[in-house]
């Protein structure tokens, strides 16, 4: 006699998951990574303000690549990669070989010790920064490279222009570079200021190390940033430096430009 209820959860493991000896699908790999509830509620609750589904789709993240993710941070888009990348020996990312400041240190330490010896996400290779901000890898080797909200950073050391050459160096040609980066207003005086960067000027500096814009994504965007706060990107939810909590947790996250480069 069949047994009704193990059948429906065959049937509905297969529909899922696919037939026994199917791959899931990549785009249901995705989905699922980024729904993996060992991310937490914290991390989770800021999807909708970073869409992760739809960045790593419109930047062609695929497990057949080889993908690197540059100073990710606390790894916040790092748990969805390594999930959907696990066992495919193709994704590494980018740290300070030598951080210059306590607080980089400190946020590396922590990067480290959470993607050690873990099974909640997935596995990783480590490579460096030079104490230049160059590479320390061989030429011509990755399909996709990925930076989250760095550039300001490196502008601010002058130093932007060194890691762009130096990604286009290990970047293959035909490789595709994504870039989100929080985005300035047009009027504002300068081209970078307090984490905002105006996304004309960004461009430029990204296409003169050898590369072309091949498109550009709104998925980002926030209208509600009024980007003219004294301590800067950093008033806007998660950080709130300057403590107004709820008044800037209505704007949400800063408004960011999404695009993606061709190497040539």
């Amino acid at each position: 006699m069949v047994n009704f209820s193990i059948l429906m959860k065959t049937l509905f493991l297969i529909l899922v998951l696919g037939a026994p000896g199917t791959k899931l699908c990549s785009n249901e790999l995705l989905k699922a990574s980024v729904e993996n509830k060992d991310r937490g509620n914290k991390n989770i609750s800021r999807d909708k303000f970073r869409n992760p589904y739809e960045t790593l789709s419109f930047f062609e993240l695929a497990r057949g690549k080889k993908v690197l993710e540059i100073v990710p941070g606390t790894g916040w888009y790092t748990e969805i990669i390594s999930k959907y990348m696990n066992k495919s020996k193709n994704f590494y990312v980018l740290m300070y070989g030598k951080p210059r400041l306590e607080i980089l240190k400190k946020i590396q330490k922590n990067f480290l010790d959470k993607f050690q010896n873990q099974n909640s996400f997935g596995d990783l290779k480590n490579i460096y920064f030079d104490e230049d901000l160059n590479i320390v890898h061989q030429d011509n080797y990755f399909d996709l490279v990925l930076t989250f909200r760095n550039t300001h950073n490196w502008l601010q050391i002058k130093k932007a222009e060194t890691v762009y050459k130096s990604i286009s160096r290990v970047l293959k040609k035909g490789g595709i570079l994504g870039v989100v980066q929080h985005r300035a207003p047009n009027n504002m005086s300068g081209d970078f200021s307090k984490g905002y960067v105006k996304e004309d000027f960004l461009i430029e500096l990204i296409e003169k190390q050898g590369f072309k814009l091949i498109d550009k994504s709104e998925m980002n965007s926030n209208p509600r940033d009024l980007k003219n706060y004294p301590k800067g990107v950093w008033t806007l939810p998660p950080r709130f430096t300057d403590g107004k909590k709820t008044e800037y947790l209505n704007i949400g996250e800063s408004d960011r430009m999404t695009l993606k480069f061709l190497k040539l």
